[in-house]
Order: structure tokens, then C-alpha cells, then sequence
């Protein structure tokens, strides 16, 4: 029972812990400093225009919606992104900014979300479908151990989704620390006092995409208890 106990308790660790970290990290940089220039909206549209990204849009979007968009050719900030004036909102606008530049210049390295991500998402997708219907094949035809097997599907293509995003991580890695960071520094956009905390959330801005797969395992393990409980 003990060691049970203790591979549940590292298991979730491994899957909800990075998402937990993120999170951490950026509520921790999330307040706003009064003596910043301007918001992470500003920025953006700042450095939009600095690089020449004529065709790329700032926009703001919902809580929690930082991304560049490919085929928009838009930056959508968050309202807490999008209006904050905090290290947190600043290397956040700086990162998707980083996006931007990376399609406009077309580097290879953009070729990896083009290739990967559709399938992590499609994988995800297949995953949550499969576990929302888990409940309906138990109670249609009562047979606990085809369940199971739904289950173990399920956590497969959650897993090669969490796969796939790993992969993509030199993008998200290149947008924070080969362009965000050197542009907040050499641009003077932050105080070499400023400099290690803006690391440390640019390296969780990186983690994002994985950390949230995760923490979508670690929710589906919610359907796995109630799946347990019927069948019994």
C-alpha cells in the first residue's frame, strides 16, 4: 500500500508539477512595476514595428491566451499580458513577439509546430473523446475490462500528444532565449537587475504548451477514478 501511495505521489508530481511551476513563476513576476515604460501590449506593438513585422497584428485575447497565430499572422496577449506593465507581461509580449519574427524571417526551426503540433493536438483530441465516451460503453455493454482498454487508448494518445510537444520545444525555447531575451536586454527594456527573473519566465513561457498536456493528464485521471467506481 505504501509504495502505491508513493508512485501516485511521484506520478503526480511528473504531470501536474510543471504545470504547477509555470504557473508559479509567472504570478510570481505578475505585479506591476510602476517605473515600466509601458505595457505588454505596447511592447509588442513596439517591437511589431522595430523588426518590420508589417502584416502581424496585436491584438488582445481571453485569460491565458498568449500565442502568435501562423495563419492569422496575429499576436493575441491576454488582458493580463496585454495591459499589465509587470516582468511577467513583458517577457511574455516579448516571447510571442519572438513568434512573429521567427515565421517572418522563415526559419527552419518554424517547421517543427507545422509538422508536430497538429498531430499533439489531434492526438489530444482523440484522447479526451475517448475518455468522455468511456462512460457510455460501460454502461451500454457492462464490460469492465473493454474499459479498461479505452482507458489505456485514451493515456496513449494523451502521451504521444505530451511526445509531440516535446519535440517543438527548440521553437518555443529559440522564441525565448534567442530572441526575447536578447531584445529585452540589448533594447534596455529591462534592468540588468530585472534580467534573471525575466529568464526564469521566459524558460516557464517555454515549458508552457508541455506543462498544459500534462496537467490534462493529471485532470483525466479524475475520469479513471469515476470509470473505477462504476465498474465496480
Amino acid at each position: 500500500m505504501h509504495l502505491i501511495i508513493i508512485i501516485a505521489s511521484v506520478l503526480a508530481i511528473v504531470i501536474a508539477g510543471p504545470h504547477l511551476w509555470v504557473r508559479h513563476v509567472k504570478k510570481k513576476y505578475s505585479a506591476d512595476i510602476a517605473d515600466m515604460p509601458g505595457t505588454g501590449g505596447e511592447l509588442a506593438s513596439h517591437l511589431v514595428q522595430r523588426f518590420g513585422l508589417d502584416d502581424v497584428r496585436v491584438v488582445m485575447a481571453q485569460s491565458g491566451g498568449d500565442h502568435y497565430s501562423t495563419q492569422e499572422k496575429t499576436i493575441r496577449l491576454s488582458p493580463e499580458t496585454f495591459r499589465g506593465k509587470s516582468l511577467t507581461a513583458v517577457a511574455v509580449a516579448a516571447h510571442e513577439v519572438g513568434h512573429a519574427i521567427q515565421y517572418a524571417r522563415g526559419e527552419n526551426i518554424t517547421k517543427l509546430r507545422a509538422k508536430y503540433s497538429p498531430a499533439a493536438q489531434s492526438a489530444e483530441k482523440l484522447a479526451l473523446t475517448i475518455f468522455m465516451f468511456s462512460p457510455v460503453i460501460l454502461a451500454v455493454l457492462h464490460v469492465p475490462q473493454l474499459v479498461l482498454l479505452t482507458i489505456a487508448t485514451g493515456l496513449i494518445a494523451l502521451l504521444a500528444s505530451v511526445a509531440a510537444q516535446m519535440v517543438v520545444l527548440p521553437l518555443e525555447w529559440d522564441a525565448s532565449f534567442n530572441k526575447a531575451l536578447p531584445i529585452l536586454v540589448d533594447g534596455e527594456y529591462i534592468t540588468p537587475r530585472q534580467e534573471a527573473a525575466v529568464r526564469r519566465i521566459l524558460r516557464a513561457e517555454s515549458f508552457t504548451y508541455v506543462a498544459n498536456t500534462l496537467a490534462d493528464m493529471f485532470r483525466l485521471w479524475r475520469w479513471i477514478a469515476i470509470l473505477r467506481g462504476a465498474a465496480r
